[in-house]
């Protein structure tokens, strides 16, 4: 599994672990109860989403740990002696870098909305 493969999955999973888990106690929170429920009745798959959110928020942990992993490795391999390969692999892995932050960040931001805010309210 390569670097850009591994950060497309850490953000496919962050953001369904944002969109099952975390959007309705974002909805809760800011008092539109009414809104949410009109928005499961145009997507009642969310229900069922939000009944394994367990699962779901461990799988993407597991999948962005796995990125993390991938990223930190391929960081330090070398990149090729042409001056261009080089500058579009420098490259490569700067956005690469920037893509896994934004995904640990939608998974830390779901997370802490799916489990720490609704014991608050």
């Amino acid at each position: 599994m390569d670097d850009k493969t591994s950060n497309f999955f850490s953000l496919f999973a962050s953001s369904s672990t944002l969109i099952c888990c975390a959007l309705p106690a974002i909805f809760v929170a800011l008092g539109a109860g009414a809104s949410f429920a009109s928005l499961i009745t145009v997507f009642p798959f969310l229900i069922t989403l939000s009944q394994y959110k367990t699962y779901i928020t461990l799988l993407a942990f597991l999948l962005i740990l796995l990125a993390g992993y991938i990223n930190y490795k391929t960081y330090y391999m070398p990149c090729p002696a042409d001056p261009e390969l080089g500058r579009a692999c420098s490259e490569t892995r700067k956005k690469s870098r920037y893509l896994y932050y934004a995904s640990v960040a939608i998974f830390l931001f779901a997370t802490i909305f799916t489990y720490i805010v609704p014991r608050f309210l």
